[in-house]
């Protein structure tokens, strides 16, 4: 008989102003508290979180600065860091790469973990998976976690503080919560947790198609609206439990063509949601849907400032290097998991269509 496990974070703090609430989780949970993560994100969030756990009189041991990749050596590097400093509590902020290597050093070392995100580019913060990659950059694999976060703290002023790409990132990798679970799965045979995560991930698309122009907007001034709460709610919580009630097994030629990017070395710094966004493009290509439904997700992309075009991802992109990226692709779990075989030519055709609607369109990169 097989088990499905599921991981869910102990809590979710959500709203304007919920790192408020920040000092008093952290107390409950220990005394010795260090901050982890990239240098941007510790500088936009240190002074508040110091001022929280200090109004708790939890220990603040200060910061430690993520390495930038998500990858064993860095995962073993912070455990090292919190056996040796004595941590009790990891508040880990940033985005996906950060929070999940926080998670992971901090099941190495069953040390509970925080998560304050300070960019919403990915559901990272509320699951209990990481995704590692290479020192290069390169995607490895996804790790299911054996435990979630302590708690998730989504403060919606913060978030709204963040540059629109991370924004935009986000929206781009909940989108394909519902792109790859409608191509992957039979929705005429849905039952139990299965429907549950269908729900979740039509949700998303949902939330997105109605506020994501005005939750951008919200980003581009600074300063949250009922919008951003949306799509943060449908970025974290809906797409978060769309991860959790599969277990990671939603995925399709979305992710898989993420992970064809990072083969590349022109492409693999961009965000990982944006190239997810574009591979939901040529997910949608690949399906063999009309023209006037790809039209709809290209404009609903161009509204969430999502590359539809190569050109948006990186310059001088040769055959050479999407023969690269496309082999790569096809190679991975995820393409693996679309119904039927997918080929190289399936795969290029479903680009060439996607950059020749994009161009008919107008639809540029905003």
């Amino acid at each position: 008989m097989f088990t499905h496990r599921l991981v869910f974070p102990a809590s979710v703090l959500r709203g304007r102003g919920a790192i408020k609430h920040l000092g008093a989780m952290c107390g409950r949970l220990g005394q010795r508290t260090l901050l982890v993560g990239g240098k941007r994100a510790i500088a936009s969030v240190e002074v508040k979180v110091a001022d929280q756990l200090e109004q708790q009189m939890v220990s603040y041991l200060g910061s430690e600065i993520f390495n930038g990749e998500c990858c064993q050596q860095e995962i073993n590097r912070l455990a090292d860091v919190f056996r040796t400093q004595g941590v009790e509590v990891i508040i880990a902020t940033g985005g996906g790469k950060a929070l999940d290597t926080a998670k992971a050093a901090g099941v190495a070392c069953n040390i509970p973990v925080v998560t304050l995100p300070s960019i919403a580019g990915t559901c990272s913060a509320v699951t209990s998976l990481a995704f590692r990659y290479h020192e290069d950059g390169e995607f490895r694999d996804m790790v299911p976690l054996p435990c979630g976060p302590a708690a998730a703290v989504i403060d919606a002023d913060l978030l709204a503080a963040s540059p629109l790409p991370w924004l935009s990132a986000g929206i781009g990798d909940t989108l394909a919560k519902w792109y790859e679970y409608r191509a992957i799965s039979d929705l005429t045979r849905l039952t139990g947790l299965a429907g549950v995560a269908r729900t979740n991930s039509e949700l998303c698309y949902t939330l997105i198609e109605h506020f994501a122009a005005d939750a951008c907007f919200a980003v581009q001034d600074g300063k949250a609206n009922n919008a951003l709460e949306q799509v943060l709610d449908a970025i974290f919580l809906y797409a978060g439990l769309t991860s959790i009630m599969s277990n990671g097994a939603h995925t399709g030629a979305s992710h898989a063509l993420y992970e064809g990017f990072t083969a590349c070395a022109k492409t693999r710094h961009v965000a990982h949601g944006l190239l997810v966004g574009y591979g939901n493009l040529c997910l949608l290509a690949l399906e063999g849907r009309s023209d006037g439904e790809l039209q709809t997700a290209l404009a609903l992309a161009r509204a969430s400032a999502i590359p539809t075009q190569l050109s948006h991802i990186a310059q001088g992109l040769t055959e050479q290097d999407l023969a690269v990226i496309i082999d790569r692709s096809l190679s991975t779990p995820d393409m693996a998991n679309m119904p039927g075989d997918v080929c190289f030519a399936d795969v290029r055709g479903a680009i060439e269509r996607v950059e020749g609607l994009a161009a008919q369109t107008g639809l540029g990169f905003k």
